[in-house]
């Protein structure tokens, strides 16, 4: 089947121009400047005033399948993704059970398989006692090594010094790293319980200040002493505060081994938001100062963030109710993080054409992601096309993630997707994600 999009503002690799997208069966065949009127097509997509950006490539989602199905699963959070021009996604391993070993990892595999709307791949989880299995792993299938260097995890959590040199040493694939630092976050637990004469909870303003800057600089350059020791390949999963940007070098991600990710969350609100959001807001690590975001909306455009993510982690409103300590912490993102960045670039904060850079050009730079992540000749025709003068506001519209809500609620937004094609295939039209489609499993090009 051929199709064509034509007259589309096309945003990819650092340009933006007028032109057309030919697509034959699942791949982009021709990207053209201008129009193209001499051949015949069996699809024809007018993208008159719509923008079209490369699919986007989320590198960090949680879709709580097996076992925490009563949040999310992989059908509804990939329905999610579709509607959020996300075509593809890695998802972690820190479900019921958590993907700790390799038959837990295929049956995630075979899951996303029969149920996916759009491309998937899963994260193996590090513990303290199977590091054995990493040079096991398929490079070409994984993505990477998940390392939980912070608390909230269950037994995932990695918190013998010498399980994370082993781990950093041995892994064969990228480690992606959680950093928060347990000893200090209990130490504040500590000192707020004994401020607050044994109080089991705390309003969540102070959630940043128990989950501090502190415990996440101190998690954070643990990661990095052990990557310059080993040689590994670090990424910094969800950094959160100005201080950590002080273990980044500014370089073209091509010749790093240390890189870095940001998340929706913490571009987009901070400790003020706390007062309006409450709970929904809650996250770990925790949303910092307006100051820690304003520079981590810096390193967006100066080099030191790599890759924007969402980090999105579906939770029932009941399980969002308490405080600093017992509302669970997480939020659904993924159907609103690429009109947040466009809200963000209308703002000042960064070029319309950083935007593929960060959501998607780096993250399949950096996974070694084959055929996905540009507009480009013999790629997949993953693709989003974008409304930039839609003004809707979210609550009006219509939630696909399972758990039924969104710290956007209230949040108007100017841009909207419209269409969302995964492999050549409309998997999301103005409202309706289309049934039947199914996306593919990621392959990484890995030496």
């Amino acid at each position: 089947m051929k199709t064509i999009i034509r007259n589309a503002t096309i945003v990819n690799e650092g340009r933006k121009f007028i032109g057309s997208v030919v697509i034959e069966d699942e791949m982009i065949q021709q990207v053209l400047e201008g129009d193209d009127s001499t051949q015949s097509y069996d699809m024809e997509i007018d993208a008159t005033g719509l923008y079209l950006f490369p699919g986007i490539i989320d590198d960090h989602v949680h879709f709580r399948e097996p076992g925490l199905t009563h949040k999310a699963d992989i059908a509804s959070e990939s329905r999610t993704a579709a509607a959020g021009g996300v075509t593809s996604y890695m998802e972690m391993p820190n479900t019921n059970p958590p993907t700790t070993t390799l038959d837990l990892l295929e049956e995630k595999f075979q899951i996303a398989a029969k149920n996916s709307r759009v491309n998937y791949s899963f994260y193996f989880g590090a513990t303290n006692d199977n590091v054995e299995t990493l040079p096991r792993l398929n490079n070409q299938r994984v993505p990477g090594v998940k390392v939980f260097m912070g608390s909230s995890t269950g037994n995932m959590l990695v918190d013998r010094k010498e399980s994370l040199y082993r781990i950093f040493a041995t892994s064969p694939l990228l480690l992606m790293a959680h950093c928060e630092d347990t000893s200090i976050i209990e130490a504040n637990i500590r000192a707020f319980k004994k401020r607050y004469k044994g109080q089991n909870d705390f309003p969540v303003r102070y959630h940043s200040r128990i989950r501090s800057v502190e415990a996440c600089y101190a998690s954070s350059a643990l990661a990095v002493q052990l990557a310059k020791e080993t040689g590994a390949r670090l990424h910094i999963a969800h950094l959160s505060t100005a201080k950590e940007l002080e273990l980044l070098e500014r370089k073209p991600i091509e010749e790093k081994k240390i890189t870095a990710e940001a998340v929706i969350a913490h571009l987009m609100f901070s400790t003020e938001d706390y007062d309006t959001l409450g709970t929904h807001i809650k996250c770990n690590p925790s949303v910092k100062t307006p100051e820690d975001r304003a520079a981590l909306r810096e390193a967006l455009t100066n080099g030191l963030i790599d890759v924007v993510a969402t980090d999105h982690a579906p939770h029932l409103e009941n399980e969002k109710i308490g405080g600093a300590l017992k509302a669970a912490s997480g939020m659904p993102m993924i159907q609103f993080s690429l009109v947040s960045m466009l809200e963000m670039s209308d703002n000042g904060v960064l070029p319309i054409e950083r935007i593929p850079d960060l959501m998607s050009h780096n993250p399949a730079k950096l996974f070694h992601i084959e055929k996905r992540g540009f507009i480009r000749p013999g790629y997949y025709a993953d693709l989003t096309l974008v409304d930039p003068n839609a003004n809707w506001q979210v609550k009006e519209g219509r939630y696909y993630t399972k758990c039924g809500w969104t710290p956007m609620d209230e949040r108007v937004f100017k841009w909207r997707v419209r269409r969302t094609l995964v492999n050549g295939k409309t998997a999301y039209l103005d409202g309706i994600v289309v049934d039947g489609i199914r996306g593919k499993e990621l392959r990484f090009n890995v030496s």
